[in-house]
C-alpha cells in the first residue's frame, strides 16, 4: 500500500497520563505512517514503554523528548502537526513553525494541524469529526486547527488498521502458538477443552469472582504484567487468607494462571489471537480485541464523573451485544452488583459471533491513517 501523498514531515505530539494507551495508540499511527514513506517525529514527555512496546524502533520515526528545542534550520519543518488526545502542542513549537521560512526566505505554508481524539461510538463523534476550530491569536493567528475523531461508523476517522493485518490474522498458527507458550513456563500437556483467557485490566471490582469460576473448568490464564498482575495476585492473596504468591506460573483448581512479561505490539496482538475470550482495556486494546476476532470484555477507563457509562453502553449498543454480554459488561465495570456470569461454550460462541460481525463491518471502511492521509490531501 502507497500514500497518496508525497511524503510528508509529520510531527506528532503525546502526553502520557498514566497508562500505556496514549503512547500505544500514537506509536501505532506513527509506525503506519513511516512505513508509507513519510518521515515522523513523535514528540512525548515518557518513551519509557517503547522500550518493551517497540524495542527495535520504526525506520522513519524520530522520538523526542517533549520540552526539547524545536528543530533546527537544517531539519524540515512540519507539513502536519498532530496532537493526540488533547495534548496542547508547546507554545515555543507552535511559534517556531509559525516563523519557518523555506530555503528562499519565503515563509512556508501552514501546516495541517489536526486534534486527534478520544475514541468513542457516542452520538457527538460523529456531529464534530472534521469540524474546524480557528486560531484567533498568537503566532498561529489566521491558522485552523481540525478535530479528528476516530470511530467505529462511516461518518468518523476510522480506526488504526496496519494494511496487511487480516493477511496475517488469518496465516496465524493457533496450535504453534500455544505450544511455544506452554513450552517457555514449563507446563505439561494442555488439558482438552482448555479455555485460553488474556488478561488486560485495571482492578475490576469482579476479578476475584472470575478466578474462582475459571478454576471450575480446565483454563489457561495469561495475566498480562503492571495493574492486571498486581490485581490477580491481590485477589488470590484475599481468597488465600492473606498468602499472596508470586511464581510466574500458578494453579488454581482446574485455573492454570501465567504472569507475562511485557511484550511488542505485534506480540500482544498475537496473544489476543491466541485466546477464546479477551479482557482488554482503553482504547489500543479494545481496538486489537476487535481486529482479533474473539470474544472479549471492554474494561472501560474510568472517569470520576461516571461519563465512562454513557460511552461504554453507547459501544455496546454499535456492536450489537447480546443482553448476556451486556450483563458481562456491567459486572465487570463495576456498574452493577449482580454476580458475574462467566459464558458457557454457547454464550462464548454467540460472543464470538458478535465480534466477528462487528468487524466484518469496520473491514467496510478505510482505516484511521487512510483518512488522515486523505483529510491533509484535502487541506493542503
Amino acid at each position: 500500500m502507497h500514500s497518496p501523498l508525497a511524503a510528508l514531515q509529520w510531527d506528532v505530539f503525546c502526553r502520557v497520563i498514566d497508562n500505556f494507551g496514549d503512547i500505544g495508540v500514537c506509536w501505532r499511527l506513527v509506525a503506519q505512517l513511516a512505513g508509507l514513506g513519510h518521515r515522523v517525529r513523535l514528540w512525548v514527555d515518557d518513551a519509557s514503554a517503547l522500550e518493551w512496546m517497540a524495542p527495535e524502533g520504526c525506520p522513519g520515526v524520530e522520538v523526542k523528548r517533549w520540552g526539547t528545542p524545536p528543530p533546527g534550520p537544517n531539519e524540515p519543518p512540519p507539513d502536519v502537526m498532530v496532537e493526540a488526545f488533547g495534548c496542547d502542542i508547546a507554545p515555543e513549537f507552535i511559534a517556531y513553525r509559525a516563523y519557518s521560512t523555506s530555503a528562499s526566505g519565503q515563509k512556508r505554508p501552514k501546516p495541517v494541524w489536526i486534534n486527534l481524539e478520544y475514541l468513542s461510538a457516542e452520538a457527538y463523534v460523529e456531529r464534530t469529526h472534521r469540524l474546524p476550530s480557528p486560531i484567533l491569536s498568537g503566532p498561529a493567528s489566521g491558522w485552523t486547527r481540525w478535530f479528528f475523531y476516530p470511530g467505529f461508523t462511516a461518518g468518523t476517522g476510522g480506526l488504526l488498521r496496519e494494511p496487511h493485518l487480516m493477511e496475517q490474522r488469518e496465516a496465524f498458527d493457533l496450535s504453534a502458538w500455544r505450544a511455544e507458550h506452554r513450552a517457555q513456563f514449563g507446563m505439561g500437556d494442555e488439558t482438552p477443552g482448555t479455555r485460553w483467557v488474556s488478561l488486560f485490566c485495571y482492578e475490576p471490582p469482579a476479578l476475584a469472582d472470575l478466578l474462582r469460576q475459571c478454576a471450575l473448568r480446565p483454563t489457561q490464564l495469561l495475566v498480562t504484567p503492571g495493574r492486571p498482575a498486581a490485581a490477580v495476585r491481590a485477589a488470590l492473596a484475599e481468597t488465600q487468607g492473606g498468602q499472596e504468591r508470586q511464581p510466574l506460573h500458578g494453579q488454581q483448581g482446574l485455573l492454570s494462571m501465567s504472569f507475562l512479561p511485557h511484550r511488542p505490539q505485534a506480540a500482544f496482538d498475537e496473544m489476543l489471537w491466541a485466546c477464546d475470550f479477551n479482557a482488554v482495556r482503553g482504547e489500543d486494546s479494545l481496538v486489537r480485541a476487535l481486529w482479533a476476532g474473539q470474544a472479549f470484555v471492554w474494561h472501560i477507563y474510568p472517569q470520576h464523573d461516571n461519563a465512562h457509562h454513557d460511552k461504554l453502553w453507547a459501544f455496546l449498543d454499535w456492536l450489537q451485544a447480546p443482553e448476556s454480554l451486556r450483563r458481562f459488561h456491567a459486572t465487570w465495570n463495576g456498574l452493577d452488583a449482580a454476580p458475574l456470569q462467566w459464558p458457557d461454550d454457547n454464550t462464548l460462541a454467540e460472543w464470538t459471533r458478535c465480534t466477528r460481525a462487528a468487524r466484518a463491518r469496520l473491514l467496510t471502511q478505510d482505516n484511521l491513517v487512510a483518512q488522515l492521509l486523505g483529510f491533509v490531501a484535502e487541506k493542503r
